[in-house]
């Protein structure tokens, strides 16, 4: 029990390390660990590891391979976005920047531990997951978009040419099954999260809940459903919105979210598809940048052509949340909680500082079981290449065109022990 108290403490040490600058659905991970990234993110209905278990559907700790024996995971992700930026327009002339190009890494922990004895229904279960959850950010500093006096003294050719979200997540989980086919879960969620815009650098807390069940219609058929509440977070002093000289604070809300999955099972194969509803739309923050809903599709597979050997794949698809504000007047005035800024400045920050919007993901891994008691997973993420432009009026009333195209890559790397 001391060497597993130990384990779990430096999994929670090392998930406090900054999280990544990132994006994916809107600026939501598809998935948590290595497994679940490998095959589109998918988990509502049959995770495979601690991590996504608690991650995707704490229902899901009664039903799973780490059943019904401990499971630590410890796991990490090194995600590599490239991002690139374009202002145009007869006054401003021709701007063109790559944001700074970095690895970042994010690590996540998993544990799912039985309560009672495991053996057979009623059986409860403890998890607990520490992960980098979200983020977005862009570095055009001291690039051709990084211009001060573009209007005129004091008065920048953009808003949001620094920008830094990070959010990661602590949830411990409980996991119920009152018989063998029905399993239900509920896990506390709490964010810490910063934001930095230049200007300013903020962290803080958010409070949500996670409630999950599965159902197994068959031996060989699972059936999940998942649901997250909103989490706000109060971020002080981040930028001067309005221009009055004083930094403003900024209320962001990760969504609510809905998630239905669905597993088939039979010999080595596994094949897995979720569908969730995210809603950025009412999500404070996200709706005041004109953010819409989000339907997320996954679908994985996972076959073993051999004895302690996996081979995963899948793909992800979701729309880009942004608003398509084509046809902006630059020098109208637009309010965000509180504070006006004029359209154009509002256009170039949620389309140059917040570009979420890669739509598509293709994911491959491999796993391999050294022993019952120890295994290793590695993933590998590619989001194609996705772009958004919209054309308006600058501060001057001339034309302006804004332009911003993401690719992500990701390579994810996970240990599994099991007691």
């Amino acid at each position: 029990m001391k060497r597993l108290t130990r384990m779990g403490l430096i999994g929670v040490f090392l998930v406090m390390v900054p999280a990544a600058a990132l994006a994916t659905n809107g600026d939501n991970l598809i998935g948590v660990g290595p497994i679940s990234r490998a095959m589109g993110g998918v988990g509502i209905a049959a995770p495979q590891d601690a991590i996504s278990a608690v991650f995707a559907n704490p229902a899901a700790m009664c039903f799973g391979p780490y059943c019904p024996s401990t499971e630590v995971d410890f796991a990490g992700t090194l995600f590599m976005p490239e991002v690139k930026a374009e202002i145009s327009g007869p006054f401003v002339g021709n701007n063109k920047a790559d944001s700074d190009d970095s690895v970042y890494a994010i690590p996540a922990f998993g544990l799912s531990v039985p309560i009672t004895g495991g053996l057979k229904p009623p059986d409860w279960r403890f998890g607990l997951a520490a992960y980098g959850v979200s983020g977005l950010g862009v570095d055009y500093r001291e690039s051709h978009l990084d211009n001060p006096n573009a209007f005129g003294p004091g008065v920048p050719l953009a808003s949001g040419t620094f920008t830094q979200l990070q959010i990661m997540r602590f949830a411990p989980a409980i996991g119920f099954q009152p018989n063998a086919r029905w399993s239900l879960g509920l896990a506390p969620i709490v964010d810490y999260s910063n934001l930095d815009l230049g200007e300013g650098s903020s962290w803080n807390y958010g409070f949500g809940v996670q409630l999950g069940t599965i159902f197994k219609a068959t031996d060989n058929i699972y059936l999940g459903l998942n649901y997250t509440s909103p989490q706000e977070v109060d971020y002080k002093n981040v930028a001067d919105f309005d221009g009055d000289g004083n930094l403003d604070n900024l209320k962001l809300e990760t969504p609510q979210e809905l998630g239905f999955g669905t597993a088939y099972s039979v010999s080595r194969f596994l094949i897995e598809a979720d569908v969730k509803w995210v809603n950025w739309g009412d999500a404070k923050g996200y709706k005041d940048f004109d953010w819409d809903d989000q339907w997320v599709f996954a679908v994985g597979a996972q076959f073993q052509p051999v004895s302690r050997l996996f081979v995963r794949a899948g793909y992800n698809y979701a729309k880009n949340p942004l608003k398509d504000n084509d046809g902006f007047q630059g020098a109208s005035l637009t309010s965000v909680q509180g504070k006006t800024l004029p359209d154009y400045y509002f256009e170039t920050f949620r389309v140059i500082g917040f570009p979420a919007i890669v739509e598509q993901h293709l994911t491959l891994g491999i796993g391999y079981e050294f022993s019952p008691r120890f295994a290793m997973n590695l993933g590998w993420m590619h989001a194609f290449q996705s772009s958004f432009k919209e054309s308006g009026t600058d501060l001057t009333g001339s034309p302006v065109n804004l332009k911003s195209t993401l690719t992500e890559n990701s390579f994810d790397f996970g240990l599994t022990f099991r007691f």
